[in-house]
This record gives C-alpha cells, sequence and structure tokens, in this order.
C-alpha cells in the first residue's frame, strides 16, 4: 500500500475523532436539544464548536469515500476504527470524561481486531460472474 492510502486512512481516523470530539464539546455547550423542536436544533449551528465538528466531520466523510474507493468496505472500516482508540484518549485528557474499565476493555478488542485485519490485503479479488449456458446445452438437459 502506497503512502497516499495510508494518509487517507490516517486522514479518516484524525478526521473522525476530532470531529466527534469538537462536536460533543459544542453539544455541551448547547445543552439539551430534542428532534420535536428543530429551530433549537439550528440555533445550535451557531456555536463555533459545532461548526467545526460539521465540518472535520465532512473531511472524514471525503476520505472514507476516497478510501473506499480502493479498498473493500471490510478492510477500510476496521482499519479506521483505530478512531475509536485515538477519541478515547482524547474524551479522556481533553473533555475529561470518565472512562470505564470495560470501555478500556473494549478499546483494547477493537486495536487487536484492527491489528488482524491490517493484516490482510485491502482488496480482494473480484469473482468472474458464471457464464451463461448456451441455448442447445439448456435445452438438451430440459
Amino acid at each position: 500500500m502506497s503512502w497516499r492510502k495510508y494518509l487517507v486512512l490516517a486522514g479518516v481516523v484524525v478526521f473522525a475523532a476530532c470531529g466527534d470530539l469538537t462536536l460533543s464539546r459544542g453539544m455541551k455547550e448547547v445543552g439539551n436539544i430534542s428532534l420535536a423542536r428543530l429551530p433549537e436544533l439550528i440555533t445550535s449551528l451557531a456555536n463555533p464548536w459545532v461548526v467545526l465538528g460539521i465540518v472535520l466531520l465532512l473531511g472524514f466523510f471525503a476520505s472514507y469515500t476516497t478510501a473506499l474507493s480502493w479498498a473493500d468496505l471490510t478492510y477500510v472500516l476496521p482499519a479506521t476504527s483505530v478512531s475509536y482508540v485515538l477519541l478515547a484518549f482524547m474524551a479522556k485528557f481533553i473533555l475529561h470524561e470518565h472512562v470505564t474499565l470495560t470501555r478500556w476493555a473494549g478499546i483494547c478488542l477493537i486495536s487487536a481486531g484492527v491489528g488482524f485485519v491490517a493484516g490482510g490485503p485491502a482488496l480482494t479479488e473480484p469473482h468472474s460472474p458464471p457464464a451463461p449456458e448456451s441455448a442447445p446445452e439448456a435445452v438438451n438437459r430440459a
């Protein structure tokens, strides 16, 4: 895999973690909102942390779709789940959230799974479709 592909995957990880972090910070400042009251949701867009989170998550989406253009979903999704590890550390040390032992254990399991997936190929070989049967052979079988 080329350094550009690693850079795209790193972009997915960083954009996802930073986007979620800033969006969480912004929404904590905004407070509780409900989908039943749409104006509250729209006014939350005035918070700069919410806007930054949305922009970073758009960066995530662009990187993610780029990665999916050259690799299988079964490779990209687990490989980009490293963002969960990064996000847990960021939430603990930047947002000062309490991360339980159970959550750390889950993060370790995710990391182990990422290690298994990273050892495999980024793109599996496509299977060729079966050849269509010719008319005389189909008639002979009937």
